[in-house]
C-alpha cells in the first residue's frame, strides 16, 4: 500500500507543478494544431474539387475535338458539292435524262447524305432576317429591309457551329419593280 500511496503522491506533485500557464499553452497548442488540420482538410476538399473540375473539362474537350475533327475534310468536301450543284444547273436539257446524269446525282446525293449523317446542315438564308453569325452579306439589293433576298454561296453547320456562312444579298428597302 505504501507504493500506492507513493504513486498518488507523485501524481500530486506532477498536478501541483503543472500551474494554469501549462493549462493555457496546451489549449493554445491544441487550437493551433485544430486550425492546421482544418487549413488541410479545406485544402484538400478545394484540391478535390479542382480535380473533379478538370476531368469533367478534359471530357468535354474530348466530345468537342470528336465532334469537330472533321470539320476541315467537310470543309474542303463542300467546294465539290457547290461545284455538283452548279455543274447540274448548266447541263442542258436535252441531255438532263441521261442515264450518267442520274448516276452523278445519285453520287451527289450520297455524299449528301454522309455528311449529314456527320452532322452537316444546310443554313436556311433565303427570305430569312440577316443574321451575321448565319450570313454574311455580299450586296445590297432591291428587296425588304434586311431580309435575304439572294443566296450567292450555300452556307453550312456542323452540329450547333458554323462552319461556312452563307454569302448573301439583302434587301435596302427598295420594292421591288413588278412585272406585268
Amino acid at each position: 500500500m505504501t507504493r500506492e500511496k507513493s504513486k498518488r503522491g507523485q501524481v500530486r506533485e506532477v498536478a501541483a507543478k503543472v500551474t494554469e500557464e501549462d493549462i493555457e499553452a496546451l489549449k493554445q497548442a491544441l487550437a493551433e494544431e485544430k486550425a492546421k488540420s482544418e487549413s488541410h482538410l479545406a485544402n484538400w476538399q478545394r484540391t478535390q474539387a479542382d480535380f473533379i473540375n478538370y476531368k469533367r473539362r478534359n471530357k468535354q474537350e474530348k466530345e468537342e475535338i470528336g465532334k469537330f475533327a472533321n470539320a476541315i475534310l467537310m470543309l474542303s468536301l463542300l467546294s465539290i458539292l457547290d461545284d455538283l450543284e452548279r455543274a447540274f444547273t448548266s447541263i442542258p436539257h436535252h441531255l438532263a435524262k441521261l442515264s450518267w446524269v442520274d448516276g452523278i446525282r445519285l453520287i451527289e446525293r450520297k455524299l449528301w447524305a454522309s455528311l449529314e449523317a456527320q452532322g452537316l446542315s444546310q443554313i436556311k438564308a433565303l427570305s430569312e432576317p440577316f443574321d451575321p453569325q448565319l450570313h454574311e452579306a455580299a450586296m445590297h439589293g432591291k428587296g425588304k429591309e434586311g431580309i435575304v433576298v439572294e443566296e450567292l454561296q450555300k452556307g453550312y453547320k456542323l452540329h450547333d457551329r458554323v462552319l461556312r456562312p452563307t454569302m448573301v444579298v439583302v434587301g435596302n428597302g427598295e420594292e421591288e419593280e413588278k412585272e406585268e
